[in-house]
């Protein structure tokens, strides 16, 4: 009796450990793994110096976490082939050299045209006096004070004299930040210094790749907790320091950029893919695009998408739905918990191609040769 007992819990306890070991294996085999990358960086020999190989491969692009918003949804299948992504944002010392090369004169610097003006304004819109046209550029001013965020002209302000070298206008300069990213950029800008750098802007799929470094679906381009050891991982604004848009002096001033390689890189190399300053990436920007992919690829698979024909985005209040935008990506020093949560990998936006910002730059990709 006690022998058929032992016999039997022995095959019960075989019977228990094979049917964990099966149900670990397909467990392991039936997630997505996680694939931990290898950081690889060119040299000027081995590949471009100041960039990093991104593999490429297959990837889901989009978020429907609670906080994605309605043109980050739905999840996508999306594959890009291997690239070079620059490692930080353009600077401004590179920004410099590429003006002092060639002379160039950025959008803030010249005379706005009432033709790229008037697409953004509702029809009819008479055109304004001479006079009102001067160079400059959008600048954040902030507040004194807690304000109602539902309007943003409450914090921004065109600012004549405004540019690269004065982000925040005439009185401001960019002394002794030349390892910041450069803003108060156009997209024209940036292409501008793409050519003369022999490199090209990302698409928004090749740049939402890059920013994961290699996590699936992760929150944010560290993982999925906000804060790292009680502080945030990249320069976004922080509002248990301070109530935003408020830049009173009690309050602690405005902040702006911080030198880029300041906050930890992601799996692939790559410095500040979120907060610091917006980046300019190749496509049309539609609010709908994301669902527009899912609707014509189902569960297979897009490759290397380019975005789409043109814009379209209906949420944007006076502003015509067509008016043209381009991607930005990655937000910036003025993203935070209570109004931007923009530092999420999946988070995008549509911006007036003509319009440069006091928190808006760019950074580069090159093919693979």
């Amino acid at each position: 009796m006690k022998n058929i007992q032992s016999r039997v819990l022995l095959v019960a306890v075989l019977v228990t450990l094979s049917l964990g070991i099966f149900l670990a294996w397909s467990n392991f085999f039936s997630k997505p793994q996680q694939v931990i990358p290898e950081i690889r960086l060119g040299d000027g020999i081995n590949g471009p110096k100041g960039m990093a190989w991104i593999p490429g491969g297959e990837f889901l692009m989009g978020s429907d976490h609670q906080k994605a918003q309605a043109n980050e949804k739905p999840t996508h299948k999306v594959k890009v082939s291997g690239f070079w992504m620059d490692t930080t944002h353009v600077t401004n010392d590179q920004f410099a050299k590429f003006v002092k090369e060639t002379n160039y004169k950025t959008t803030a610097e010249q005379v706005p045209d009432w033709e790229t003006i008037r697409v953004q304004l509702p029809p009819g819109t008479p055109k304004p006096p001479a006079s009102v046209f001067v160079p400059g550029a959008m600048v954040f001013v902030g507040t004194k004070a807690k304000v109602n965020l539902n309007d943003y002209s409450q914090w921004w302000a065109y600012v004549p004299g405004a540019n690269w070298r004065h982000p925040n206008g005439p009185k401001s300069n960019i002394d002794g930040k030349g390892n910041h990213p450069v803003v108060q950029v156009s997209y024209e800008d940036a292409l501008a210094y793409a050519k003369w750098a022999g490199k090209r802007l990302p698409t928004e799929a090749e740049w939402e790749f890059a920013a994961r470094g290699g996590l699936n679906q992760a929150t944010y381009v560290w993982g999925d907790q906000l804060e790292q050891e009680g502080k945030l991982p990249a320069n976004i604004w922080d509002v248990k320091k301070q109530a935003f848009p408020v830049v009173s002096p009690k309050a602690g001033g405005a902040i702006g950029t911080s030198s880029v390689g300041t906050f930890p890189q992601n799996g692939y190399g790559l410095f500040d893919m979120t907060g610091n300053a917006w980046q300019w990436v190749a496509d049309w920007y539609r609010s709908d695009y994301f669902a527009m992919q899912a609707k014509e690829y189902g569960n297979a698979v897009a490759n290397n998408p380019k975005g789409p024909l043109s814009s379209y985005d209906p949420d944007d209040y006076g502003v015509p739905a067509n008016a043209p935008k381009r991607v930005i990506r990655g937000g910036s020093f003025l993203c935070n918990e209570d109004y931007c949560q923009s530092y999420r990998p999946s988070a995008r936006r549509g911006a007036d191609p003509y319009s440069p910002m006091s928190h808006l730059g760019f950074r580069l990709a090159k093919d693979s040769q």
